[in-house]
């Protein structure tokens, strides 16, 4: 088991800044890749990015492309989001997952085990 605990969200102006952290407990031995996942209200949770475990490889949503940088810290079993130039279209509960499929970066829900209780991101325009 692992268990992830997200924080770091808050409320922040159009083209501001907020990094969000993912920390992982439990289970910390074993090899995992992490993605990062959004669910705005009526909507359908969606794909953010996605990391490996070893950070080599990572991959985004086309929207998020050139504004967020997701990267990860193993020692800390820690793993960032980094959101610049936010959006209004931003606003939502973030979640990090964990995945046991650590040399690959999914972009779909089912393929993550573990999930987070997820941090609110609010973007004022």
């Amino acid at each position: 088991q692992v268990q992830l605990v997200e924080s770091g969200g808050g409320l922040v102006q159009a083209g501001g800044s907020l990094r969000l952290s993912c920390a992982a407990s439990g289970r910390t031995s074993s090899r995992y890749a992490i993605g990062w996942f959004r669910q705005a209200p009526g909507k359908e949770r969606e794909f953010v990015a996605a990391i490996t475990w070893s950070g080599g490889s990572t991959s985004y949503t086309g929207s998020v492309k050139g504004r967020f940088t997701i990267s990860r810290v193993n020692a800390k079993n820690t793993v960032y989001l980094q959101m610049n130039s936010l959006k209004f279209e931003d606003t939502a509960l973030y979640y990090c997952a964990a995945s046991d499929a650590y040399f690959s970066t999914i972009a779909y829900t089912s393929g993550y085990g573990y999930w987070g209780q997820g941090t609110q991101v609010t973007v004022s325009s």
